[in-house]
């Protein structure tokens, strides 16, 4: 759970400060450290808290100060929309159909418009000849069919929902590190996790941007961002 020094009155710490003092400080010390790593822009620390709280059904004081900050740094609703969307596939529908609801009742309480978005063209949201080609990596495409074919029918479908370039879609970079950090969330530190910090370069990240991607995951907890350093080190060495 992280916010800002920067809430207005009522905010998360002066909330959790009634409930517990000692612990709003622990929270405001933490999310300042955090905030403080320079290689992230502040959409991407946005759509990095929001990843964790839908990961971890964190949809309460955390997830509002989230979109609050998120708000006050340019980062509107909608794009926080198209972050759901986009993880929907990775973190579940459960999980995204939870942070949809908890932000159309924030759009709600303070007047909010909710935005509208382009529906998908037909060959995106189907399968079979129809369908639009796969935008998966051949390598991937490889491996998946080795395991299910309905599966990898199923990867190819969620994949193309997600291949458009409109208003609001994040970018090659901004989705490594959303995908990445749901790796980290749910200890998936293999093939997953090496294709997505594999997007993140791919999007112009730097090593060091992805080690700071991380660095900012440990105030979601420091035990899994404790194996998913194992697994970037390793990675990376295995790549030099």
């Amino acid at each position: 759970m992280s916010t800002t020094t920067e809430a207005p009155a009522g905010s998360n710490l002066e909330r959790l400060a009634a409930r517990d003092p000692v612990f709003a400080q622990m929270v405001g010390a933490t999310a300042r450290h955090a905030r403080a790593i320079p290689e992230l822009t502040e959409r991407e620390k946005t759509f990095l808290c929001v990843v964790a709280d839908v990961c971890q059904a964190s949809l309460g004081f955390a997830f509002e100060a989230h979109v609050r900050t998120g708000l006050d740094h340019g980062v509107s609703t909608a794009d926080i929309r198209a972050l759901l969307r986009f993880i929907s596939y990775d973190c579940g529908y459960h999980a995204a159909t939870a942070g949809l609801q908890r932000l159309a009742e924030f759009e709600a309480e303070h007047g909010v418009p909710q935005p509208a978005a382009e529906p998908l063209s037909e060959d995106l949201v189907t399968t079979g000849p129809g369908a639009a080609p796969s935008p998966l990596p051949p390598v991937v495409r490889a491996q998946l069919s080795e395991l299910d074919d309905h599966f990898l029918e199923h990867f190819d479908m969620q994949s193309r929902m997600r291949s458009g370039h409109g208003p609001g879609t994040l970018s090659e970079r901004e989705r490594g590190f959303a995908s990445l950090s749901i790796d980290v969330h749910y200890q998936t530190l293999e093939e997953t996790f090496q294709a997505h910090v594999g997007r993140a370069l791919r999007g112009g990240a730097s090593r060091d941007d992805v080690r700071a991607a991380l660095r900012f995951n440990s105030q979601f907890g420091v035990t899994r961002t404790w194996q998913a350093w194992k697994a970037l080190n390793a990675l990376f060495a295995a790549q030099d």
